[in-house]
């Protein structure tokens, strides 16, 4: 079996919270199953084929990380759209959804995204900042996360929420109950933590999204989660009481 590539873009600069930790979980997770995997750091002056990519990550940053990077990813618009265009697998946390969009504004700057959703970022007034819990059918079990983010985010036509908020969260724009996005085999979202160790069950559908797009009909082996799912449940259950 040709092994499952998973491509960190800019892990130097997009790496808000341990967002890199998201990787990591992605690797062990496939590791504890036997599936051969290698992950392929992407840095600025770095060149990538995207055709050889099955899960594709993109972490946060702050505002000055963003804006460092913004021509770097610009320049990947074409091949990267087309990667989404074929079903890739991308998970894109903060920052990196906001990237998505059409544009997203910092503060008085506005800056031109890569369009692969349609969506749009505008500044808001304060950060929406706080432990996250979020309704997703992509989990038997509410997710949690942390986030922290200034920028409120609306989507457009032909894109799911990710989720739907539930106790302690701010989501997408504070107003319309929505966290994140789905689009095709592309999951965005504002929760920080990092994300995947603190929920392996949606690590699992990435990496399973990620085999069925090579192999049809693929499954994933049970993995024994009784310490993960025992501290998700604690920070749970403190969250929603």
């Amino acid at each position: 079996m040709k092994p499952l590539n998973i491509v960190h873009l800019f892990p130097e600069l997009l790496n808000l919270y341990g967002d890199g930790g998201n990787v990591m979980t992605l690797r062990r997770r496939c590791e504890w199953r036997n599936i051969p995997v290698q992950v392929t750091e992407v840095g600025m002056g770095d060149s990538i084929d995207f055709s050889s990519a099955d899960i594709v990550f993109i972490g946060g940053g702050a505002d000055r990380e963003q804006l460092i990077v913004k021509d770097a990813m610009m320049s990947r618009k074409a091949d990267l759209s087309s990667y989404v265009a074929d079903a890739g697998v991308l998970l894109a946390v903060c920052g990196g959804y906001q990237f998505l969009g059409h544009h997203y504004a910092m503060d008085d700057v506005v800056v031109d995204g890569l369009g692969i959703v349609d969506m749009e970022t505008v500044r808001g007034e304060g950060r929406l900042i706080g432990n996250a819990v979020v309704q997703s059918d992509i989990s038997d079990i509410p997710v949690i996360g942390f986030e922290n983010h200034g920028g409120r985010t609306t989507l457009g036509s032909g894109v799911a929420p990710f989720g739907r908020v539930l106790a302690q969260t701010r989501g997408n724009n504070g107003e319309d109950g929505t966290e994140g996005l789905r689009y095709r085999n592309v999951i965005a979202t504002y929760s920080h933590g990092p994300l995947l160790p603190k929920n392996p069950r949606v690590a699992d559908a990435l990496i399973e999204l990620a085999l069925q797009r090579r192999y049809p009909g693929a499954q994933l082996s049970h993995l024994d989660d009784a310490l993960e799912d025992a501290a998700h449940d604690t920070m749970e259950q403190r969250l929603i009481s």
